[in-house]
């Protein structure tokens, strides 16, 4: 049997998360960018999200950031665009929840953008509540 020359196994590959502490330099959108956020996962290293201009899109999760970077509902991202493809774009960058609020206080985000909160379906804005009421009589009964 052959030696093991690696450095380690998988639990060595779980600790290299040490640089997410460090402040890093705010990145603004360029041409051929938009902002977006994420409206749901879909499995696959993909996900839709609402971009900036109004359009929703399917983005593919870049492979550098797969598995390393965890992007969730509600997560304000950088896209790039797709000439050749508008309903398609690519994610770039994973902005954390302070630097999304400086993006919103540079005028960067329109002011109806809600940050750090999970998207919530337009279906259950309505104010019905998904709750069961028991009387009394009925707990008798059984």
């Amino acid at each position: 049997m052959p030696k093991n020359k690696g450095k380690g196994g998988k639990n060595r590959k779980r600790g290299k998360n040490e640089a997410d502490d460090e402040k890093r330099e705010l990145v603004f959108k360029e041409d051929g960018q938009e902002y977006a956020q994420v409206l749901r996962m879909l499995g696959n290293g993909r996900c839709e999200a609402m971009c900036i201009d109004g359009t929703k899109r399917l983005c593919h999760i870049r492979g550098k950031m797969h598995k390393k970077v965890w992007i969730a509902a509600g997560d304000i991202i950088l896209v790039g665009l797709r000439d050749y493809q508008d309903d398609k774009a690519d994610v770039i960058l994973k902005y954390m929840p302070d630097e999304a609020r400086l993006l919103k206080a540079y005028g960067e985000l329109p002011e109806n953008t809600r940050l750090n909160e999970g998207i919530v379906d337009e279906e259950d804005e309505g104010g019905v509540d998904d709750y069961v009421e028991f009387e009394d009589e009925d707990i008798d009964k059984i």
